[in-house]
């Protein structure tokens, strides 16, 4: 019986270096939707609607930073067919590695920067398909549920702490409620940025 984490927080440089790729995110979140049903290249493949060939090397770089785990073999045609399940059911980057001129620091990039391009493809693909439900004024159309919004603003700093605090009970709250068996549920994504800049240093007395 393969044993999974509820939660697996991320500091090395191995594993940052493993997340630092759309595929391989893609990957990991296709077998947490599909979890506990453990799925084979060609399954994945599939899903993401790419050629297993592709996928290969994202999967052994997987397996060997423990992200993936083989949940079982089995032999076809002569050639030995894994089944792999994710070792986690959450993933989270820890503080350590934003320490100030740290090398993770400089590598924990690489997984933000894929999130960021996941969402976005997959945001593509779906509006490219017609399958996202955007506002329209059609009439008779119900209301869409689509959200958008990008703002710039300035917030005191126990603002800012209230803010992420709010943002982060909704993620929870969705976490526990889990998903809907309702036959009308529909799949809803949501991304969550938010970051604070800090301001320029003053110049010199005499610049």
């Amino acid at each position: 019986m393969v044993e999974q984490l509820n939660e697996r927080e991320v500091n090395d440089l191995a594993t940052l270096k493993a997340l630092a790729d759309p595929v391989r995110l893609s990957i990991i979140n296709t077998l947490m939707e599909r979890s506990p049903e453990a799925l084979t290249v060609k399954e994945i493949a599939a899903a993401l609607g790419e050629p297993p060939t592709k996928l290969y090397r994202h999967i052994k770089q997987l397996e060997q930073t423990s992200l993936i785990l083989v949940a079982g073999t089995r032999v076809v045609s002569g050639i030995t067919e894994s089944r792999y399940l994710p070792a986690q059911k959450s993933l989270r980057l820890t503080g350590e590695v934003f320490a100030d001129r740290s090398i993770e620091r400089t590598e924990a990039i690489g997984p933000l920067l894929a999130a960021v391009d996941l969402v976005r493809n997959e945001f593509r693909n779906h509006y490219l398909a017609d399958r996202l439900d955007l506002p329209s004024v059609a009439p008779g159309k119900p209301a869409s549920p689509a959200a958008f919004s990008h703002f710039n603003i300035r917030l005191r700093p126990e603002r800012v702490v209230r803010l992420r605090n709010q943002l982060g009970a909704i993620m929870d709250e969705l976490a526990t409620e889990g998903d809907s068996r309702d036959p009308d549920a529909v799949q809803v994504s949501l991304l969550s940025l938010l970051y604070a800049v800090k301001p320029e240093p003053s110049a010199p007395a005499g610049d």
